[in-house]
């Protein structure tokens, strides 16, 4: 270098041999935010038929390809088939678990007894899937059962198998574990009259794999939504330590978690209160026919669909998902009080669609144990997230081999604070100009080779509420 404003790279100061030489800077070509694609990972149990071995990270863009991956009617299909569904542009990556080996497959029974005194059908629901069998005038129970059995086969997306003994009819689940004991079984008869179908719920899954299995090959694979069809604690808890670790300060790479809930308002509240993350998400759907994970891969889809980070999900809708019967839909009290406690509240809206109230972490309390609202709203984490991405490569773009002068932190600050109106013109976040004195580039008092900046953040917040008084004059 020998000018005071112009630094090479390429072109050595002790060039000797006359001649023009020119070097190409691309430092300072983007002026721009980078883009905001998000990325979502499921992760869900495999059955052993899958062509896709446990443990590998696998992109994955329509529901026939995943069967043949992972074992059509596994958790893991229907997961993928749940998130195409309601979102069908989003970029999914799947990852299998194996079932336990030490684990039990759920079963329940459909036991028919009478005659048919009348042509009809007996329609089975098995989660969201319909499932009709053809019933003629004298029918015993066992041809009924031998028909709903033929019914049930032609059906392999559904997570159940079915085996046949006289009229009782088995349904078996695909995957192992306590996942099964889940899947909705109802009944109904079109006419027939004679006939009698009593339903045992599935029950008897045990043992669910290991989450771990699935989160340390995907440490540094940089997915924004992960996505888990596990739904107990101690998985959950897994899942928030591996988003601690990859999303802190020396990682970088800022992700969420989902999950799904199909239970009570009690239960749901329990779990979320026992994680506690601001980097992970549940929504409610009560009761609904669908099954969890499902649940879960059309909410981690439609938070991936929204690109906007500071821009709230409220009313979006989780195509597909069924809704909650009418008795145990969530009263105006019960969103409120999933609101307070780490849930995100659904509801029923027009059409039958079930849409997000508004969309929350599992954060509700500081380490102290004391209310804190500040990572209320999943918008805020990812705004965070976003704000940090553009922050670090718009630092990395224009200093990747900076020396430091006393010049150096003049430089950065200029390149932060236009980073923070460009994000302001697009409402990410406010008040750049009024926070500017706060924010500060200085040389660290004991790395002579280390820069510190402060970056005053006010995100951007969703208008969620609205209160007007309208006042009557007569």
């Amino acid at each position: 270098m020998a000018s005071k404003d112009i630094s090479f790279d390429s072109i050595p100061s002790s060039i000797r041999k006359p001649g023009k030489y020119f070097e190409f800077n691309t430092k300072m070509a983007v002026r721009l935010l980078p883009g905001n694609l998000q990325k979502v990972l499921l992760i869900g149990q495999r059955m052993a038929i899958g062509t896709v071995a446990a443990a590998v990270p696998t992109d994955v863009f329509n529901d026939a390809d995943a069967a043949t991956m992972f074992g059509r009617g596994s958790i893991l299909h229907s997961m993928v088939a749940a998130a195409i569904t309601a979102y069908p542009y989003a970029a999914i990556t799947a990852i299998a678990l194996d079932d336990a080996p030490a684990g039990t497959q759920a079963a329940g029974t459909v036991t028919l007894t009478g005659a048919a005194t009348a042509a009809g059908a007996l329609t089975l629901w098995v989660g969201n899937d319909r499932i009709d069998a053809a019933i003629s005038n004298g029918d015993t129970p066992t041809i009924v059962a031998l028909a709903l059995k033929t019914a049930l086969d032609r059906a392999p997306d559904i997570p159940v198998t079915a085996t046949v003994n006289l009229g009782v009819v088995t349904l078996t689940a695909k995957n192992k574990g306590t996942l099964g004991n889940t899947i909705k079984l109802i009944s109904s008869f079109a006419i027939a009259t004679g006939l009698v179908a009593v339903i045992a719920p599935m029950a008897g899954g045990a043992t669910d794999p290991d989450i771990q299995a699935a989160l340390t090959p995907i440490y540094s694979a940089g997915h924004n939504i992960l996505c888990s069809s596990l739904m107990d604690t101690a998985s959950l808890q897994k899942l928030r330590t591996h988003l601690d670790a990859v999303g802190g300060p020396m990682e970088q790479r800022g992700a969420i978690g989902v999950y799904g809930n199909t239970g009570t308002l009690a239960q749901a509240t329990t779990l979320a209160l026992s994680i506690n993350s601001g980097r992970t998400s549940s929504i409610l759907v009560p009761s609904t026919p669908s099954l969890s994970w499902e649940v879960a891969a059309a909410y981690a889809a439609v938070i991936a669909s929204e690109e906007d980070p500071a821009r709230p999900l409220n009313t979006l809708a989780l195509t597909a998902i069924a809704p909650s019967p009418f008795a145990n839909r969530l009263s105006r009290t019960e969103q409120e009080n999933a609101l307070y406690n780490g849930v995100t509240p659904s509801e029923v809206g027009p059409g039958d669609k079930v849409q997000i109230v508004r969309a929350i972490t599992t954060y509700t309390k500081d380490p102290q144990g004391i209310d804190d609202v500040s990572l209320l709203d999943l918008t805020t984490i990812r705004t965070l997230d976003y704000v940090r991405k553009a922050c670090r490569e718009r630092i990395a773009l224009r200093f990747p081999r900076e020396k430091l002068s006393s010049r150096t932190a003049d430089k950065v600050w200029s390149e932060l604070y236009d980073v923070l109106l460009k994000l302001e013109e697009l409402e990410f976040v406010e008040q750049v100009v009024e926070n500017k004195d706060k924010l500060i580039v200085q040389r660290d008092l004991q790395d002579a080779n280390r820069l510190n900046a402060r970056i005053p953040t006010d995100v951007v917040n969703g208008l969620h509420v609205f209160a007007g008084r309208i006042d009557l004059y007569l």
